[in-house]
């Protein structure tokens, strides 16, 4: 008698998953019934046995993201009550206040490549709620899909990104955890610029990575080693901002997998090498109405539209102010080098990689505003909600705009600078809430105090060590 599999979970080849990850993005893109995307949801999961768990997902204050593995046939029951406990989350709760509520976004679903997160689990994002069922004011996630749904809502606008997130491939499994040990890093490639062998470590890695991207529906569109040695990026395309602040957590939660799986470490660290290019998160950005892009005017300066540049003045206006949400570590300031096309001059360019805006050329589709001065490790969702708040409802200049994008400003070059701007900001205590701007610049302050004041040639082992992406909760415990 032929023995049963002991276990028989869920594996879906490569191009099935993509397929089905594609269909769930487009409901998502033609904002299908959330009814009804939960109804078929919870069927499907009711009927396919072979499901064991779903991976819930919610994202803190500093960008992290925090993963919870429910089983099944119990999230099933008890969908509309997981709490968890938001004081165990560095920048979360308070003790006395400390359950909170987590909303499953199934309209965020994902099925998942086995072989990178293990069989029969499939993902989905959620918001953070208070125990009364209200918005969490610290979850960004959450006021970013209010924010980009009202303006919809209002008169059918959607805003749209992209985003070019740049990571390094260092040797070894937990190098940045190590790095206090060995006081380097070591790279595995220096091949350069769209420049590694098919087979060698970099190019194996970014194949990896891009096909299990791919399978997640990010629609790819190129991938490539980056300028400086073992650097990478994996370009996907435009969408909508919600549907790519998840991608940028997926983006970074696969490239780590993956990496981790090879025995190397992807590291989104700003400037973990000195003497060398920093990793980047450039921020494409365009508003639509009624499938119509609204920054395109082919008469317009650079192609762009009155309103485009309206969205770019506003932003250069505030950039001071908005400069710790966008460059929110210690290491970030290392990257704001002008040596190293460092995106640090408050002004708008179409050509001059240095400028914090760029504008690419682009004709009635393509048309859009790129923020160039924004790191890897910010708060994705914080971000692309800051950047639309701004470049919408921003102060503008009090003087000629024409004058102020042709001088030459320069954004804060050490985090203490950008906490005192953002602190002082009377534009960000709106756009936040006063308590996000409070418990935000704290955190910050937190960070920046255990590591030394002036930069100086040498990356510390303090600013990798208490880097918000790479400190375990252990450590900010011994404080």
């Amino acid at each position: 008698m032929e023995q049963k599999p002991l276990r028989d979970f869920l594996e879906i080849p490569y191009d099935e998953l993509e397929e089905l990850n594609l269909r769930v993005k487009e409901q998502r893109l033609r904002r299908e019934s959330p009814d009804k995307i939960r109804e078929e949801r919870i069927k499907y999961l009711t009927d396919e046995k072979r499901i064991k768990a779903v991976t819930v997902c919610f994202t803190d204050l500093e960008g992290r993201l925090h993963m919870l593995d429910y089983d099944k046939k119990f999230l099933l029951k008890s969908a509309d009550n997981l709490t968890f406990d938001g004081s165990s989350i560095r920048g979360f709760s308070a003790q006395a206040e400390s359950d909170l509520r987590l909303n499953v976004d199934w309209s965020a679903f994902y099925w998942l490549p086995s072989d990178i997160f293990g069989p029969g689990k499939v993902l989905a994002f959620c918001e953070v709620l208070e125990r009364d069922g209200t918005p969490y004011h610290s979850d960004m996630r959450g006021q970013l899909k209010r924010a980009t749904e009202q303006l919809f809502q209002k008169d059918g606008t959607v805003f749209h990104a992209a985003p070019e997130i740049e990571g390094f491939l260092f040797k070894n499994r937990d190098a940045e955890r190590h790095y206090h040990e060995e006081g380097k890093f070591e790279f595995i490639s220096i091949g350069g610029y769209y420049h590694a062998l098919p087979g060698d470590g970099l190019r194996t890695f970014i194949d990896k990575a891009a096909e299990a991207q791919r399978a997640m529906g990010f629609q790819n569109e190129k991938d490539h080693p980056e300028v400086a040695p073992s650097q990478f990026e994996m370009n996907f395309s435009y969408s909508e901002a919600l549907v790519a602040a998840d991608q940028i957590q997926l983006y970074k939660l696969l490239c780590r997998q993956v990496a981790a799986q090879q025995g190397l470490t992807a590291s989104f660290l700003p400037k973990p090498v000195t003497g060398v290019n920093g990793n980047g998160m450039h921020i494409n950005m365009s508003l639509s109405k009624n499938n119509k892009n609204l920054f395109y005017d082919k008469g317009g300066q650079d192609g762009l539209s009155a309103m485009g540049w309206d969205f770019i003045d506003r932003i250069l206006t505030n950039a001071n102010d908005i400069c710790l949400v966008l460059n929110s570590s210690v290491n970030a300031y290392r990257r704001l080098d002008p040596h190293y096309e460092a995106p640090n001059q408050i002004k708008a360019s179409a050509n001059n990689r240095g400028a914090m805006v760029r504008i690419p050329f682009g004709n009635e589709r393509s048309a859009r505003v790129e923020c160039r001065s924004v790191a890897p490790d910010a708060n994705p969702y914080m971000v692309l909600f800051t950047l639309l708040k701004t470049g919408l409802e921003g102060p503008q200049p009090q003087e000629d705009a024409e004058t102020k994008r042709s001088r030459t400003r320069f954004l804060p070059d050490n985090i203490y600078d950008a906490v005192r701007f953002f602190k002082g900001s009377q534009f960000v205590a709106q756009t936040l809430g006063e308590q996000v701007q409070g418990k935000y610049a704290e955190l910050k302050i937190a960070s920046a105090d255990r590591c030394p004041k002036q930069l100086g040639t040498r990356v510390k082992e303090s600013e990798i060590q208490f880097h918000h992406e790479v400190t375990n909760q252990y450590l900010w415990n011994l404080f």
